[in-house]
């Protein structure tokens, strides 16, 4: 619904062909008659930014990990059963690959009735598969981590592997930093620590501008992302010893000029931020996968998550420094990055005894070989 998905199927694309193959991306939404696709992504986007009462109930409903029978996301995604077997027919796709939870339900559906003669092999970049990622007609789930991997195939039946995050190499923690954002900083804030304060593309927080004058009032250079929320950027822009930033095209010198990342959603910009060994605090994570997702980073060590201003100081105090906390925190993060889910894609796509190999267990990939 918003940019994390999109980069992520971009990182793929550029991954795919760096080996010498294609891969097409397309917007399961746009797949959906009758304008439903933009409807719910219309509705899903003012749920969060206004009633955020209405998407944590809406979550709790349709999905929620955990048992019980609960309405299912697939009898809206089989309604693009056609368009997709047809792309896929047309392009001579080897494996389809969702990114997206209404994706897996769709190839799910796809696969379990013979209507999609290629492998699905869904990519789940959220670290808690809620209900809509699991579809037993699926051929493999590529998780974030081992128990997100064993969730799945627990939940399905489907061989399942943690691969880690995907993000762009450009992230890495031995990069430079951005000398242009140091100069940046140093004008807005010099002296100050720069943090960084996510919102997501939409500029979706809750008091952002509370967050911000907090920060800026213990030392530090709040720097908000304001995404495209231009009305956001210019409300923030009026915080004393704030830096206010619309959609950033460089987020890879940024994170790794940076400090700290303050998160509040566990997604991409969260998982570029550990590529780039930035420590990550949750704070105020937005309802449903976003509070889900903020507390099993916690959980995994690779984070932090601040149930209030005094433990979101006490924890930007502890990791801005260089020092063990903050390297410790680092290679915690670093560490999730294990596989490249484009080698086991095509490993599958090529070689269907690899299935046997998928399983919740940490394990190298078997190289795919294309045959013919």
């Amino acid at each position: 619904m918003g940019a994390g998905h999109d980069t992520v199927a971009a990182e793929l694309v550029r991954r795919a062909r760096a080996r010498g193959g294609d891969a097409v991306v397309v917007d399961v939404l746009t797949l959906l008659p009758y304008g439903l696709g933009a409807g719910l992504r219309h509705f899903y986007r003012g749920s969060v930014r206004h009633f955020p009462w209405a998407y944590a109930a809406l979550y709790r409903l349709f999905l929620r990990p955990g048992p019980g029978r609960r309405p299912s996301g697939t009898p809206l995604a089989r309604l693009a059963g056609d368009r997709l077997s047809e792309l896929a027919e047309r392009t001579a796709a080897d494996v389809v690959v969702p990114v997206f939870h209404l994706g897996a339900q769709l190839t799910g559906h796809l696969r379990a009735r013979g209507r999609l003669a290629v492998p699905s092999a869904v990519l789940v970049i959220d670290f808690v598969p809620h209900r809509q990622w699991l579809h037993p007609g699926n051929d493999h789930y590529l998780c974030l981590t081992d128990a997100s991997a064993r969730a799945a195939h627990r939940s399905t039946g489907v061989p399942a592997r943690a691969c880690g995050p995907v993000v762009d190499p450009a992230f890495r923690a031995d990069a430079p930093p951005g000398d242009d954002w140091r100069r940046l900083f140093a004008r807005h804030g010099p002296g100050r620590t720069p943090v960084v304060l996510a919102s997501g593309a939409w500029g979706v927080a809750s008091h952002l501008d509370t967050t911000a004058r907090l920060l800026a009032g213990h030392g530090f250079l709040p720097v908000v992302l304001c995404g495209t929320d231009e009305r956001l950027r210019r409300r923030l822009s009026g915080v004393p010893g704030t830096l206010a930033l619309g959609w950033v095209t460089d987020m890879p010198g940024l994170l790794r000029t940076a400090r700290a990342l303050v998160d509040n959603a566990a997604g991409q910009t969260a998982v570029q931020a550990l590529a780039a060994g930035l420590p990550v605090v949750g704070h105020r994570p937005i309802p449903g996968h976003g509070a889900d997702g903020v507390r099993a980073m916690a959980a995994l060590g690779v984070s932090e998550a601040a149930a209030d201003d005094a433990e979101l100081l006490a924890a930007l105090r502890r990791l801005t420094p260089d020092g063990p906390a903050r390297r410790t925190r680092a290679a915690a993060g670093q560490a999730l990055f294990r596989a490249d889910p484009v080698d086991l894609a095509l490993g599958l796509a090529f070689d269907p005894a690899l299935g046997l190999a998928f399983d919740s267990a940490p394990g190298p990939a078997r190289a795919a070989r294309r045959r013919g």
